[in-house]
């Protein structure tokens, strides 16, 4: 199979994340990003030639993803290919958009892979693709769309024949999306439905973020979607140890390498490279890498961007439904809250 992934997409919901990256580069699960679950599923599904087709903010995304070393896609033959938009059109808005495939038409034309799987970048699950494309194939389906309770996943299986007609007639045909060909069908495709059972998290809002972050702190679910058969990977940080202090206090979280934590951290995700001050308390907040955390401070329902700094004794506390985020390489404290 190609792999192509449309890492295109912006949710105003989310956009507190998003303002310096593209949502696809939005990190998640303590020391992943969000396109690291869909690339990890073709990797691990034998998928050796990704396209992926970014449109904004996609500085972090390129330098996350590197050569695509981290997942066996640095090669001389196929590998990792990044196609930014030339335009910023108002039609590559919409996921799978055939006039941003238009423009980098050489990708597909030399490719030789028999089929192709078109997916997001923000749908966080462990599937298995080839499992997807034998009922594709036992079905003689001309689209299989994979769905998760009744809702697509915006995961397309279809052949690189079927695609590039698509592509190359849909002006003729009207039809300028995938989701387009699917609803409205003018050439009398078999379309199949495949319902994927484990588990999914479709993250484009603040919210979906947010609960979807605090389920992985069930571990049920952290073991649905972290399988030894099919890793997720990600880009490596050579970070030592986390270094606990004598008061440091631990339950149920997920705490990334190279933190120092001092204080009180519960059904939290603390990512790499953080520091909580001695005497603070964090309850059902994430993290994200290099925040700094005063000492004395409490934190609940919050989530911390990058490099976020807390000045000690401030006090920062959302809810479930609305949790307090703090932009990337801000900074909050007691006077400027007050």
């Amino acid at each position: 199979m190609l792999g192509v992934i449309d890492a295109t997409a912006i949710k105003r919901e989310i956009q507190d994340l998003t303002l310096h990256r593209s949502l696809a580069a939005v990190p998640f699960a303590g020391r992943y990003r969000l396109i690291d679950f869909v690339l990890s599923n073709m990797v691990n599904s034998h998928i050796q030639s990704v396209a992926i087709f970014p449109k904004y903010q996609y500085r972090s995304l390129m330098d996350h993803l590197d050569s695509g070393k981290q997942w066996d896609l640095h090669r001389k033959k196929d590998g990792l290919f990044f196609f930014p938009s030339p335009h910023l059109h108002n039609e590559y808005d919409e996921f799978g958009s055939f006039r941003q495939f238009t423009d980098h038409i050489d990708f597909f034309l030399r490719s030789t892979q028999e089929y192709a799987v078109i997916t997001n970048s923000h749908t966080v699950c462990n599937i298995d693709y080839q499992e997807v494309l034998k009922r594709h194939i036992a079905n003689r389906c001309d689209i299989t769309e994979i769905r998760k309770d009744g809702e697509s996943l915006e995961m397309y299986i279809m052949s690189t024949k079927l695609l590039m007609n698509l592509i190359n007639l849909k002006d003729s045909l009207g039809l300028h999306t995938l989701s387009e060909v699917i609803t409205e069908n003018p050439q009398n495709l078999l379309i199949c439905d495949y319902e994927f059972s484990g588990y999914v998290a479709i993250i484009d809002s603040i919210n979906s973020y947010y609960k979807h972050s605090m389920e992985l702190l069930k571990p049920s679910v952290w073991n649905e979607l972290f399988l030894k058969e099919r890793p997720i990977y990600t880009k490596a940080k050579d970070e030592p140890p986390t270094k606990y202090g004598n008061q440091a206090v631990v339950k149920n979280s997920l705490i990334g390498n190279g933190c120092i934590i001092e204080g009180v951290v519960e059904n939290s995700i603390i990512f790499r490279g953080v520091h909580i001050g001695k005497d603070t308390v964090i309850k059902n907040s994430v993290i994200m890498q290099h925040s700094q955390i005063g000492e004395r401070c409490g934190i609940e329902h919050v989530i911390a961007d990058k490099d976020v700094t807390v000045l000690s004794d401030t006090v920062m506390k959302g809810s479930a439904l609305l949790p307090y985020v703090i932009r990337k390489r801000t900074t909050q404290g007691a006077m400027m809250n007050s």
